[in-house]
């Protein structure tokens, strides 16, 4: 099961911030990111989409129709074991 610290965190392509994409065997992943701009970013927290088949995917129990914001190492950990398990 990845984890939080299984991501690998590269400079955000909108010039601050980082962002990491990871991809699993069931055709989904998501996107972490953390820029001011992200909810909660300014507070050193993560934001979350949810990826499936390399596009952006809101219809999913996890999304919730949006990506999720305000995140914890943890709670990106959490997101990440379900996500595995869709």
């Amino acid at each position: 099961m990845k984890r939080f610290n299984d991501l690998e965190f590269n400079p955000h392509p909108m010039g601050s911030g980082v962002q990491a994409l990871i991809e699993f065997e069931n055709s989904y992943g998501a996107s972490v990111v953390r820029t001011p701009y992200t909810y909660g970013g300014g507070e050193g927290l993560y934001e979350l989409a949810v990826f499936k088949d390399g596009e952006i995917h809101y219809d999913n129990p996890i999304a919730d129709g949006d990506v999720k914001g305000y995140l914890t190492e943890e709670d990106v950990s959490n997101l990440l074991a379900e996500i595995q398990l869709l």
